[in-house]
């Protein structure tokens, strides 16, 4: 299941890409800016700013949708199969986010752009979610791309069993990595998961001499602190293979994500970071001969 396509980008690898976000993942991450990725199941997506009240998503509900007071009310833990709203919506305040995809249909719209990636040394991109959930899914695509020659660039937490990985390295030209924390305690209390996993797999990873550009998102509160930022940067300025750092600087943007979803954003701290701190921990991961920029 992907939840989005998005054409003619200029980021997440080189050249224009064509970046396919697959839906669903492991983590929960506390800040994360695209909160319907998370499950792996269609969500709902509600905005009462642009609700005309036609009533159309009523008519289709069991219950989980009531008109009340003047306001639309969703329980979503009492409907049964979300994917029916899909289109529903005449004022697209009620939307659907998840939808399944044929290889036919996601190299159909990969073909609209492949006349552009010859000329800028792009390709596609699969990002998510974690693509590597759905390892069978994406390793029929990567199957295809490589048919076609097409590049290749994977945007991954690598929290996944190393058996999905390895049955894709041959496919993949490029691994754009999470590096997240080194705290187990920290990691688990952000993200929920396991920081191990993510440490030993980017170890096999970076052996197996895969191309990698470590990814390590700056988030106030969690891993700006000197001490920690540097503590990530001289762990992957252990590896050989890796010689290529990307400063992800926290934002906002995704916050009104989470409101559409009737969740609450959980990750306290919402100040973004400033640029003084940004060029410092860029010039300390270069003082470790580390080819280094701010954003993705």
């Amino acid at each position: 299941m992907i939840f989005n396509i998005q054409r003619y980008s200029t980021h997440d690898g080189s050249g224009i890409r064509t970046i396919i976000f697959y839906k669903g993942c492991p983590l929960r991450c506390k800040w994360c800016s695209n909160p319907e990725s998370q499950s792996f199941n269609h969500d709902l997506m509600y905005d009462d700013r642009i609700c005309n009240h036609f009533g159309d998503c009523l008519s289709q509900s069991d219950q989980g949708i009531t008109f009340l007071n003047g306001k639309i009310h969703i329980n979503r833990n009492e409907i049964n199969g979300k994917s029916q709203y899909s289109d529903i919506c005449a004022s697209k305040a009620l939307t659907v986010s998840g939808h399944k995809a044929s290889i036919e249909d996601l190299l159909t719209e990969i073909a609209k752009d492949k006349p552009f990636y010859s000329q800028s040394g792009g390709g596609v991109t699969l990002s998510g979610g974690e693509p590597f959930s759905q390892v069978d899914e994406i390793y029929k695509l990567l199957l295809k791309l490589k048919e076609e020659n097409i590049n290749v660039s994977i945007e991954t937490s690598l929290y996944t069993k190393w058996d999905h990985i390895e049955k894709c390295l041959p496919l993949i030209d490029l691994f754009l990595v999470d590096l997240k924390h080194l705290d187990p305690i920290k990691f688990k209390k952000y993200t929920g998961g396991n920081c191990n996993l993510v440490t030993e797999n980017l170890i096999k990873l970076e052996k197996s001499k895969s191309n990698i550009i470590i990814r390590i998102p700056i988030l106030p509160g969690f891993n700006d602190s000197n001490e920690e930022m540097q503590n990530i940067i001289d762990f992957a300025a252990t590896f050989k293979n890796i010689n290529e750092i990307h400063l992800i600087p926290y934002h906002t943007f995704g916050v009104e994500k989470y409101k559409l979803l009737g969740k609450d954003y959980d990750f306290t701290t919402k100040s973004e970071i400033d640029d003084k701190k940004l060029n410092a921990f860029k010039k300390y991961a270069q003082q470790k001969k580390i080819k280094t920029k701010i954003g993705g």
